[in-house]
């Protein structure tokens, strides 16, 4: 588990529409799992609930490094 540095923190909250930051929103940054750390939280927690929400995270977190991988590919052909 890590928490987001300032600029992740910075990037993650400008795709969420808040109004007013000092008010509303994240104030703090906040921790994230690795994809590491969703698999070592998964032996641990056993539920079915637990297991369900690991293996949704699993697949999002996979298709997220698909896109990546397919974005960085179509960057390299178009030479950018």
């Amino acid at each position: 588990m890590f928490q987001l540095n300032q600029e992740e923190f910075n990037n993650w909250k400008s795709q969420f529409a808040t109004s007013n930051s000092i008010l509303m929103g994240a104030r703090k940054r906040p921790y994230a799992f690795t994809e590491n750390g969703i698999a070592m939280l998964s032996s641990v927690l056993r539920s079915p609930t637990a297991i369900e929400a690991n293996i949704r995270i699993m697949r999002a977190s996979f298709t997220l490094m698909q896109d990546i991988k397919k974005e960085d590919l179509i960057n390299k052909i178009q030479g950018k």
